[in-house]
C-alpha cells in the first residue's frame, strides 16, 4: 500500500472508532440513568468543618494567629526554638465568664 492509501485507511479507522466509542458512551449513560445515578450522585460531598477560633497569637505581630491545627507557623517555630513555651502565645479569652 502506498502512503496515501494507508492515510485514507487510517482516517476511516479513526472515524469508525470514534462513532463506536460515542455509541458505547451513550449506551452506558442511558444505563446509568436507568439505574438512577446522576452526575450529582457521583460526586463525594465534603464534610463542612466548623470555623475554628485562633488559640495562639504572635506577640510581635498580633495579626498572625494559629488555631492549633495543621503545621505550626514559622513565627511560632522560631519562638519555640529560642526556648519559649507554647503557652506563652496562648490567647486569653474573655468568654470564660
Amino acid at each position: 500500500m502506498s502512503v496515501d492509501e494507508l492515510w485514507d485507511l487510517h482516517e476511516k479507522v479513526i472515524l469508525e472508532l470514534s462513532g463506536k466509542i460515542a455509541a458505547e458512551k451513550s449506551k452506558l449513560d442511558a444505563r446509568l440513568h436507568r439505574l438512577g445515578a446522576t452526575d450529582d450522585g457521583l460526586k463525594h460531598a465534603c464534610r463542612p468543618y466548623p470555623k475554628v477560633l485562633p488559640k495562639y497569637q504572635n506577640p510581635n505581630n498580633p495579626a498572625e494567629t494559629w488555631a492549633g491545627r495543621g503545621k505550626q507557623p514559622r513565627w511560632l517555630r522560631t519562638q519555640l526554638r529560642s526556648g519559649k513555651k507554647l503557652d506563652d502565645f496562648r490567647i486569653e479569652r474573655l468568654a470564660a465568664r
